[in-house]
């Protein structure tokens, strides 16, 4: 697979890609990742018997923040005008899913700021739980889909 990588200039310096040519669309993006928790951490964060309060309230918070400051994150990516941001949790036995989505009506897309939004949201519940279970792992945060449509 032969690609440009187009955050190089023709030097190898980095450079941010200038979409200034690219016309404004809808876009919609979403990501998702995994955090690994034993089942009392789970019972616990369900039951809402965390010391330090509601974690999926707070890591909704928390992913919703992350994604609206990406491009404070990530030096090449371009600040944009988010419409939405949605973050999800679906627990399962060995842990929790973090799902978010993405939008915007811009010049590019917005992969980075679900994909920032699912890491921060999973950081999160890690940094709330941490003091009852040292096996947790974060896993997988993968981009799911990207869309673009006429405005």
């Amino acid at each position: 697979m032969s690609k440009e990588f187009t955050h190089l200039d023709e030097s190898g310096a980095a450079r941010m890609v200038d979409v200034s040519a690219k016309p404004i669309s809808r876009r919609e993006a979403v990501a998702e990742g995994f955090i690994k928790l034993e089942p009392e951490t789970l019972a616990r964060i369900a039951a809402d018997e965390m010391a330090k309060g509601n974690v999926l309230a707070t890591a909704r918070i928390a992913g919703i923040q992350a994604a609206k400051k990406t491009s404070d994150l990530i030096p090449l990516c371009h600040p944009l005008p988010l419409s939405a941001v949605e973050i999800g949790f679906n627990p399962e036995t060995a842990g929790i899913w973090v799902r978010c989505t993405a939008r915007t009506t811009a010049q590019t897309g917005v992969e980075m700021e679900a994909l920032t939004g699912v890491a921060a949201a999973a950081l999160t519940i890690y940094d709330m739980c941490k003091a009852i279970d040292k096996t947790m792992r974060i896993e997988g945060i993968t981009l799911l889909s990207k869309t673009k449509t006429a405005p």
